[in-house]
């Protein structure tokens, strides 16, 4: 395929393409997993799976590349073509992603020559990184890996602010990499905050929170959560001016994201908890405010790997203002660090669905912001919209969420579109985030407004899928058609029911809240859950399906002058007992304790279907640290900083306790008794935790309770 790119979208052979890309780094999975994971990436919808190729991660010594196990890039790269994933590779030098020294290994910073400059000793140290990570990816380049990002917040986050020096220092890196053999359609830089982008296609970011921002009280809203054309943070623009910070011309790229945040890597000092509408109501707003590519970062949370000489964690000790876990780097993101498939990914899915199938028409629709819209993201009072139209046809885009406030109702607000269409009597509640169609065609039918939202076309079936919105249920009155609305092939979900269906092979699944399905990169569909072991599908399966019994059939259509859609519930016919289980813990020292879970979980791990084992530590203090014997030798093996009553620390057990990896989970212990060390939080200590625990005494430090939860996983 061919991509290419105006000042509209990106293109993919000609024609105009919405991708969804989300962030994932190697070297924090467990190599034994990835295939799962990416497929889990994609059952959200990601069509571009970005990544970091962190040099500290390869070459900690001089001269000493380590491309083995979770840091083996060409089989990473090897799954990611399995999964018939696209990659683009952010391959530095300079990377930061929370890492020591931003990525850069120990030894170049000893060099007599400042990197990030423009000293030629310094390019031939990048050139040879390059070369280096060429090396493993030749076979891939310009077909998996269809792009590459040059530097990172290069002129905003170090380096050189001067703008003739700064950009000759993007291009130079371009040039190297382009004749080491990165010859590819897409080139990126980020281009937030006065950073450099040296001529390549800018990708633009936004976060709900400030989790590196060194207050310790709650700050001020996000400008993410308001519509504008301002491309850097609205903040910026708000203070300065808009464009103030851009370095690139607007004009002349479309408007694209890299990071987004997927979730808030917490700090030490500031523990944020970002929720899956924080962030899906930020991405909204980006499609709302004119971005034709949602990119986020992280997509996947993971774990810091082991460092030969130091932890490879960002640390105040390394000149950064933020102290962050030795090894959790969970992010709070849709996939976390041990695999589970949170909310948010379950958010993010609506977006990902509808750009996947409606987003080449949507690409070529403008955004325009009316002037009564709210550019202040302290104002809480006046309607946030917009709309993303060629002044006919297109989508409202409304907003009023923003995180940690209370926007005022909007009732029975009646808006006009710039074609003259009119959205009569909407109800617009504290925390309602969405975008409406209006003289869009679906199937042949013209929709003149709808107050439902389009989900995905199930091609096959040539159905239209809507879903509703939460609390606002207007039944017959879903759809105002242009003409006889009889024959429409259109389904309407309840929201509930669209955040858990899940697109396999032309069938829509519907689960509950507990399970998710996929297609693994074998091409089986597999379902994985915790709860009930049942799904819904449509269209149906054409004979009996080995393990499972059809037990009737549900109308999941919600709209009452829409004709029928009845879905088939299947349950599985022994389904595993899944219950969560107690563990017992022994203190062994004034802070610490001591579980053992092996044995529980070797007992119960044959049973049919079990799949992984979830370890919830309920436990109250600053940070928690689990240390295990590993070949003799005590190590840290996960630690966690605190977010406070109602967060649990949760351990995917799998990974720990495996050799081979089956559909029937574990086989072959290889762990011992873990400690948990638990450093007290004080009264006095200067962090901000969004909901701040009552003290008895000075300080708090307490394991309350440690159970184990069950998850299976059986092929449909």
């Amino acid at each position: 395929m061919k991509y290419t790119y105006d000042s509209t979208s990106l293109m993919r052979d000609g024609k105009r393409w919405f991708p969804i890309m989300g962030e994932i780094h190697y070297s924090r999975v467990p190599c034994a997993f990835w295939k799962e994971e990416l497929c889990k990436m994609k059952a959200g919808g990601v069509d571009v799976v970005s990544a970091y190729t962190i040099w500290i991660h390869h070459e900690e010594i001089e001269g000493e590349y380590d491309w083995t196990g979770d840091r083996n890039l060409h089989e990473f790269i090897s799954s990611a073509k399995e999964c018939g994933m696209k990659i683009l590779l952010r391959i530095g030098p300079w990377s930061h992603g929370e890492v020591r020294n931003g990525g850069f290994p120990d030894w170049l910073l000893k060099k007599d020559f400042e990197p990030r400059t423009n000293d030629e000793r310094y390019f031939e140290y990048a050139r040879r990184w390059y070369e280096a990570v060429y090396s493993q990816v030749a076979e891939f380049v310009g077909s998996t890996i269809i792009g590459v990002q040059i530097e990172n917040e290069y002129g905003h986050c170090g380096g050189l602010y001067e703008k003739e020096s700064g950009e000759e220092h993007m291009r130079t890196l371009k040039k190297i990499a382009e004749e080491v053999g990165f010859k590819v359609d897409i080139y990126t830089a980020t281009g937030w905050g006065g950073a450099w982008t040296g001529g390549m296609i800018p990708v633009m970011g936004g976060y709900c929170d400030a989790p590196w921002d060194q207050r310790v009280t709650e700050i001020e809203p996000s400008g993410n959560y308001t519509f504008t054309h301002e491309r850097n943070d609205h903040n910026i623009g708000s203070d300065h001016g808009f464009g103030y910070g851009v370095t690139f011309d607007m004009e002349k790229f479309p408007y694209l994201t890299a990071e987004l945040g997927g979730g808030l890597q917490v700090t030490n000092h500031r523990r944020t908890i970002a929720t899956a509408k924080d962030i899906a109501a930020v991405a909204t707003v980006k499609m709302g405010s004119g971005v034709n590519l949602l990119g986020f970062y992280m997509y996947h949370g993971g774990t810091n790997p082991e460092g030969k000489l130091t932890t490879l964690q960002e640390s105040t000790e390394t000149g950064y203002l933020n102290d962050l876990p030795i090894k959790n780097y969970d992010f709070r993101a849709p996939v976390r660090e041990f695999g589970q498939v949170s909310d948010t990914l379950r958010e993010l899915k609506l977006l990902s669905y509808f750009a996947s199938d409606f987003g080449s028409e949507f690409c070529t629709l403008p955004a325009i912001i009316p002037d009564e819209n709210p550019l202040d993201p302290n104002d809480t009072e006046k309607l946030r919209y917009s709309f993303r139209t060629d002044g006919k046809k297109g989508y409202l885009f409304v907003n009023n969420y923003v995180r940690h406030q209370t926007l005022k109702e909007h009732l029975s607000e009646n808006i006009r579109t710039p074609g003259g269409t009119v959205f009569k009597n909407l109800n617009v509640k504290n925390g309602d985030f969405f975008f409406l169609p209006f003289n869009m065609e679906f199937g042949g039918k013209k929709i003149r407004s709808a107050s439902v939202t389009p989900l995905l076309h199930l091609k096959n079936e040539n159905l239209f899928v809507f879903y509703e919105r939460d609390g606002e249920k207007s039944e017959s009155a879903f759809f105002d058609f242009d003409g006889d609305g009889t024959g429409s092939n259109f389904l309407v979900l309840s929201r509930k029911d669209a955040l858990n269906t899940w697109r396999v092979k032309d069938r829509l699944f519907v689960t509950d809240g507990d399970s998710y399905v996929l297609e693994n990169s074998a091409g089986k569909t597999e379902i994985t859950g915790r709860g009930k072991c049942s799904f819904l599908v449509y269209p149906d399966f054409p004979s009996a399906l080995a393990g499972w019994k059809k037990v009737g059939s549900e109308n999941l259509q919600k709209a009452s002058d829409l004709s029928k859609v009845e879905f088939s519930r299947y349950e599985r016919e022994n389904p595993p007992e899944t219950f969560t289980s107690e563990c017992k813990f022994e203190k062994i020292g004034e802070n610490s304790y001591r579980i053992d879970v092996c044995e529980y979980i070797l007992e119960k791990e044959k049973a049919d279907g079990i799949f992984d084992f979830f370890l919830n530590i309920d436990y109250a203090g600053s940070n928690a640290k689990i240390y295990a014997t590993v070949g003799g030798e005590r190590k840290l093996i996960l630690d966690d900083f605190w977010l406070g009553d109602g967060y649990p620390w949760e351990i995917g057990m799998r990974q720990f306790f495996a050799s081979n990896f089956g559909t029937n989970g574990m086989s072959g212990k290889i762990g011992t008794d873990w400690e948990i060390e638990i450093t007290p939080l004080s009264k006095t200590q200067k962090i901000y935790l969004e909901k701040r625990p009552v003290f008895d005494g000075d300080e708090i430090s307490e394991l309350r309770s440690v159970s184990v939860q069950r998850e299976w996983r059986f092929s449909i």
